[in-house]
């Protein structure tokens, strides 16, 4: 794609087109969907009411929502790409939306999140996702990290309330961190996020 501005000519190279783009962006932005208070989910909030079926021989599979940890072992391992949020695809989406930004600049803007009513340009709609991973670790109004679910030792201790895990993956609705806890490779990216949002 090509694009004259003021500032001169620029081009990307996306898959997708600006109506593909914007179509995509009204599902990944909806709450009943992929947005969750923490960033995106792996996969819509849809299947929890809807789960894909498929049958073969008269056997069947189903994959639904399932915001933690896996609750079949069809594909093994406690691992799940079914629900949870996981850092290094809501990054690389957030890069995207930014470089996204840079080509259509301030006069594309997307509903965020959708049938809010609330227009966002690219950079902001990233903004507000960078906002959302970064508050699983941020104690919240309630003084509580969403990051430590419902282990209460780790919310009221003072010895452990300010000792924060890199979790594996998160907690599709409440942010909760599953899977292995040192995971300081791709969960800190979170590091990257802050300094982006100067916080």
């Amino acid at each position: 794609m090509t694009q004259t501005s003021e500032h001169g000519i620029r081009r990307q190279l996306s898959i997708v087109s600006r109506r593909k783009l914007l179509r995509i962006l009204r599902y990944i932005l909806d709450e009943e969907e992929f947005l969750s208070p923490h960033g995106i989910r792996s996969i819509s909030k849809f299947h929890a009411r809807n789960p894909y079926v498929l049958t073969i021989n008269d056997r069947e599979y189903r994959v639904g929502y399932d915001p933690a940890e896996s609750t079949s072992g069809l594909f093994g391992g406690n691992s799940n790409w079914r629900g949870p949020i996981w850092f290094p695809l809501n990054f690389l989406l957030i890069e995207s939306l930014q470089r996204f930004h840079y080509y259509y600049g301030d006069q594309l803007k997307v509903e965020c999140p959708t049938g809010s009513g609330r227009m966002l340009t690219l950079w902001e709609v990233a903004e507000e996702l960078s906002r959302r991973l970064t508050s699983i670790f941020l104690r919240g109004n309630d003084g509580r990290r969403p990051v430590f679910g419902g282990n209460e030792i780790f919310q009221s201790d003072p010895y452990w309330r300010d000792l924060i895990p890199f979790h594996e993956y998160f907690h599709g609705d409440n942010g909760a961190g599953l899977g292995a806890s040192h995971q300081t490779g791709w969960t800190a990216l979170v590091a990257k996020l802050l300094q982006q949002s100067g916080e």
